[in-house]
């Protein structure tokens, strides 16, 4: 009884090898491969029909364009004229104002500084209110000294006096005067020469007559000295 399970082993083992051995003969040796797609599938037609490609519109040509322009095209080219016409009369208009502008500021500049050149420094003690009027006076005393002598008269010592009495009550104004109107003259050549020859004439004669002037005062104090020199003899004699 001991023995049964191991006859039954054994008895087991020849039975499964011929089991494996049978089912090894049945089995084929031949490799399956998976049936390929027929050449009718990939050629058969979509449903859909193909797009055909899209194509970039022509660019419009401007040759027709400039050889016949359009009503707006001119319309365009006239008021482009106009507006450009406009802007350069603007600009013109404009440069005009800008130089009269400075030209006014210009000449209100050189107006004021040159009134104010002619006013006398401070240290000197000169006043323009009541030196104008002696002037005014002494140039209205000499018109009425010579209101019936010649035209020539009249017109030239009224100015004498005048210019005169300014030389003495106003001097540095007067001085300040003359500069500004050799600056004037200067300008022009000819009446600048004139003036300079009037101008040597005049203090070569006032030279003249400042010597004369001087030698008859010495020989009318000689003449004096000498007379009182006769007188004192005179009377020494007498006494």
């Amino acid at each position: 009884m001991a023995f049964r399970p191991i006859l039954r082993k054994r008895a087991a083992l020849p039975l499964a090898a011929s089991l494996f051995a049978g089912t090894t003969l049945l089995i084929p040796k031949t490799t399956l491969h998976a049936e390929a797609p027929s050449e009718s599938i990939h050629l058969r037609k979509p449903i859909y029909d193909a797009q055909p490609p899209r194509k970039d519109p022509p660019a419009p040509s401007t040759t027709t364009r400039r050889s016949n322009p359009t009503p707006t095209d001119r319309l365009a080219t006239q008021i482009g004229h106009a507006r450009v016409f406009l802007h350069a009369y603007t600009q013109a208009a404009e440069a005009r104002l800008n130089n009269f502008m400075t030209g006014a500021l210009h000449l209100e500049s050189s107006f004021t500084s040159t009134i104010a050149s002619l006013a006398p420094p401070p240290e000197a003690n000169e006043h323009l209110l009541p030196g104008g009027l002696y002037v005014l006076v002494a140039a209205m005393a000499g018109s009425i000294a010579t209101r019936n002598r010649n035209i020539l008269l009249r017109a030239s010592v009224p100015l004498a006096v005048g210019v005169g009495a300014g030389w003495v009550v106003l001097p540095y104004t007067m001085r300040n005067v003359g500069d500004l109107l050799w600056s004037w003259e200067e300008k022009v050549p000819v009446l600048a020469e004139n003036h300079l020859r009037v101008r040597g004439a005049a203090e070569e004669t006032w030279r003249h007559a400042k010597m004369s002037g001087a030698t008859v005062g010495r020989w009318a104090e000689e003449s004096v000295r000498e007379g009182r020199q006769v007188v004192e003899g005179w009377v020494r004699k007498g006494t």
